[in-house]
């Protein structure tokens, strides 16, 4: 076991010369040469996309149809090289053996310290780095206009852009999540982040097809940093602040991406054409490189890989400011909760049937029925709202306003989680999208008319659903083993942009023209869901990720119930 004891200042620590060196901020690359060449090869490879980008400039910035010069291909080849190199750079040790690795398996962290300049300092990294991951994709419906015009195709072919970065998010949610638990949540935030900056040519591209593979590459970088950083954040945060501050890094971080992708698209696109929003993935990708330094690998899950010094050197970092040993756990030291379990969950197969699986069984029913809210019914509401008597500008600012509504709502989900409960507050808040929807079932069949609860019924979703994806993945970040923490929460995260891609077709198909049926649909899913969680989720408030574990596992023996901080 690794525990955190506060010693005298006077005392001599036989880790000093580590814990300097965290406090310093530098952390190690495992090959830093392959890292740092790989990445300028990356950016050299984005930059020689420029000179074709820049020589259109007397023409609007129009590209379309125009060959790729020599140096774009030349561009193309060195980004996926520089991408390997990074990735071989970033590639921690081989795991030690079973054996080994769970000889110490039982794991302190200082989840009583009182949060400090270490931990405010991750979170406003990781916040900008949600920040960065949000923008890309919001920037999709300021860039369509632009680009269909461009390209002279119709709405439809160019909603195709949205379709595949969706599929993107999905599948890069599920596959970052597996390299996350596989390689390190730090090495995956920087992979991500060095994709994300590979995926800015796509504002240099001559078609709308290689648009479409771009945007895929971009949908799947942006979609794998999601889950990462509330994984990396729920290792590391202590347990009585956890809750409150996941939920929040995800109201701020989504809505300043949201924020910043409007912001630029007001400053540069006006001068320098739609591509520049695309363009804008180099800079932004590079800020999280940049902040490396700022971004230590989970204690966590260097411990369950056998790497013990590093996972006490990260330990002392977030210790406080006085000064702190660590040690392994002896017999002069019991009683810490067990790090993880390593026969408890053994795959993603296991997460699905084991001890966990009605949990994950209820969060992807709720990801699933929330993308089909957001996404689908959402989306279509502005034609349904005219069908119910509504002006097509009056559906416009009665969306508006009731988003308006909708921000209150984030700071009562932080209130909620962290006093109330974590896991009651989440089905509170799909019940009450499951009554906004059947109101609106209700609305349809009864051809009602009246504004006022129209808005009211508007206004009861946004915030019901904006609860919902507040909490979802923050959730998730909680509930899993440390081996599978990043897997899970990728999953679960993915599940709700399958729900959009979901909902995309069903739009197509005509589904969401009809009103009560989407609604009721969808109602459905989401009161599955609510019961579900209701049944088998478990409370995670105050406790410490190792008895969340030890919850899920079965009944704690007498006398040794969960430490809640």
């Amino acid at each position: 076991m690794l525990r955190v004891r506060a010693l005298s200042m006077a005392s001599a620590s036989p880790l000093a010369p580590t814990q300097s060196r965290m406090r310093t901020g530098s952390i190690a690359f495992h090959h830093p040469l392959a890292f740092w060449f790989g990445s300028a090869l990356l950016v050299a490879g984005v930059l020689l996309h420029l000179p074709m980008y820049l020589m259109a400039a007397p023409m609007h910035y129009r590209l379309a149809g125009m060959p790729m010069s020599d140096g774009m291909l030349l561009g193309m080849a060195l980004i996926p090289l520089g991408l390997g190199l990074a990735g071989y750079g970033l590639a921690p040790p081989r795991p030690l053996d079973d054996g080994a690795r769970h000889r110490h398996h039982v794991f302190h962290l200082a989840d009583g310290v009182s949060l400090n300049r270490a931990h405010l300092t991750l979170v406003s990294v990781l916040m900008v780095a949600l920040a960065v991951d949000v923008m890309k994709p919001a920037t999709l419906g300021f860039v369509m206009p632009g680009l269909t015009r461009e390209y002279g195709i119709s709405k439809e072919t160019g909603a195709l852009l949205a379709l595949v970065a969706l599929t993107g998010t999905t599948l890069g949610s599920i596959a970052w999540g597996w390299i996350g638990d596989r390689f390190g949540r730090r090495s995956a935030m920087l992979l991500s982040a060095l994709m994300f900056m590979g995926t800015a040519i796509c504002g240099a591209m001559p078609s709308f097809g290689w648009n479409l593979v771009m945007c895929f590459l971009m949908g799947a970088s942006a979609g794998g940093l999601l889950p990462i950083t509330f994984t990396l954040m729920a290792e590391a945060i202590p347990a009585t602040h956890r809750g409150w501050l996941l939920v929040a890094l995800g109201g701020i971080g989504t809505s300043a991406g949201y924020l910043l992708a409007a912001g630029a698209a007001a400053w540069l696109e006006p001068g320098y054409s739609w591509r520049a929003l695309w363009l804008l993935g180099l800079p932004t990708g590079a800020v999280i490189i940049v902040l490396n330094h700022w971004i230590p690998e989970s204690s966590r899950f260097l411990a369950s890989q056998g790497r013990w010094a590093e996972a006490r050197a990260v330990l002392a970092r977030y210790a406080g400011t006085a000064r702190f040993d660590v040690e392994e756990d002896s017999p002069q030291h019991p009683g810490a909760p067990v790090l993880d379990d390593p026969h408890a969950v053994l795959g993603l197969r296991d997460l699905l049937r084991g001890k966990h699986g009605a949990l994950t069984r209820g969060l992807l029913i709720c990801g699933v029925a929330w993308g089909l809210a957001n996404f689908g019914f959402l989306l279509w509401l502005p034609v349904n709202l005219v069908k119910l008597g509504v002006d097509p500008s009056g559906a416009s600012r009665l969306l508006a306003d009731s988003a308006v509504f909708a921000l209150p709502g984030i700071a009562l989900v932080v209130w909620l989680y962290h006093r109330w409960s974590t896991v009651r507050a989440l089905v509170l808040f799909i019940g009450l999208s499951t009554l906004a929807l059947l109101a609106f079932v209700a609305l349809d069949l009864a051809a009602v008319r009246q504004a006022w609860l129209i808005t009211l019924a508007t206004a009861g979703l946004l915030v019901s659903v904006s609860g919902v994806i507040a909490m979802l993945i923050p959730y998730a970040a909680e509930i899993y083993p440390v081996h599978l923490r990043s897997t899970g929460s990728g999953v679960v995260a993915a599940s709700s942009k399958f729900g959009g891609i979901l909902g995309a077709l069903l739009g197509v198909g005509g589904l969401f023209e009809h009103l009560a049926l989407a609604a009721g649909l969808i109602a459905l899913a989401m009161l599955a869901a609510g019961i579900t969680l209701l049944r088998h989720g478990v409370e995670t408030r105050g406790l410490t990720l190792e008895a969340i574990q030890s919850h899920i596992r079965g009944p704690w023996p007498a006398g040794n119930a969960p430490e809640r901080r």
